[in-house]
């Protein structure tokens, strides 16, 4: 139960999984995952924890078109929003082309800002893809890179060679492979982990004083071979939701 009379829920929807978090205002108590071919109840699961609550907030953020069902659940909560390119959030945002931005990453550099604010933060994420996403200590987002992520280059690998099979993710991978599939998961993990290392240098070098932080579903299998000091968060993408959420309130 919480101890406090408000409850925030944060939804964040990806390509093939959809993640809800539970705060209690900016603590995060719960974390749920879906596959997105499962039908999600807001209202079931609002009912579990809410015996004390007075107030819901709520967010949702999407890489694909949020179902209808969902979205028709959603906007029966009195305080809800959808992060898009017109959500006002904490920091400034200098990109470009505000329209073709993920809302993963924007959630990445709200969590930065939320948890070290006025610092120059490099946020990872490592999911689909790989972001490279900078604000720096005036608070303001710069852009960064993207990159492929670990299952896309093994599909990438598979795809356009004529014999070399598709292999799995796995949790190890030797340095120096003795078969067709380690070989494949020493390229994959081992050339992303040292193409994030040179990244991170790149940066260290135009920004001495600089938090880096990993995050995402492929974080845990890339972190043990980064050489570079850095901070890894799960969940950080419903902590940025989160505070997306509180700066709108």
């Amino acid at each position: 139960m919480f101890s406090q009379k408000i409850m925030n829920l944060a939804i964040d929807i990806g390509n093939t999984r959809t993640k809800l978090g539970i705060f209690n205002q900016s603590n995060l108590s719960k974390v749920m995952t879906f596959e997105n071919t499962k039908e999600i109840s807001i209202t079931e699961i609002v009912s579990r924890f809410d015996s004390e609550t007075s107030e819901l907030k709520a967010i949702i953020s999407s890489t694909i078109e949020i179902p209808t069902y969902l979205f028709n659940e959603f906007e029966k909560i009195n305080q809800h929003l959808i992060l898009d390119a017109d959500t006002k959030l904490p920091f400034q945002n200098k990109y470009a082309t505000k329209d073709t931005l993920g809302k993963d990453r924007l959630a990445l550099i709200a969590a930065a800002q939320a948890q070290f604010p006025n610092q120059n933060n490099l946020v990872i994420g490592c999911g689909t893809c790989i972001t490279f996403n900078f604000i720096n200590e005036k608070n303001e987002f710069l852009g960064g890179s993207i990159h492929p992520g670990l299952k896309m280059r093994f599909k990438a690998m598979h795809t356009f060679t004529g014999k070399l099979p598709l292999v799995e993710l796995e949790n190890h991978a030797e340095m120096i492979g003795n078969d067709t599939k380690s070989n494949l998961l020493a390229g994959g993990i081992y050339g992303a982990s040292k193409e994030i290392d040179g990244m991170i240098s790149d940066y260290l070098v135009k920004f001495p004083q600089m938090n880096t932080i990993i995050t995402g579903g492929d974080a845990d299998l890339l972190v043990s071979t980064l050489k570079n000091k850095i901070f890894a968060f799960p969940n950080f993408t419903l902590i940025g939701l989160n505070h997306i959420l509180n700066y709108n309130a």
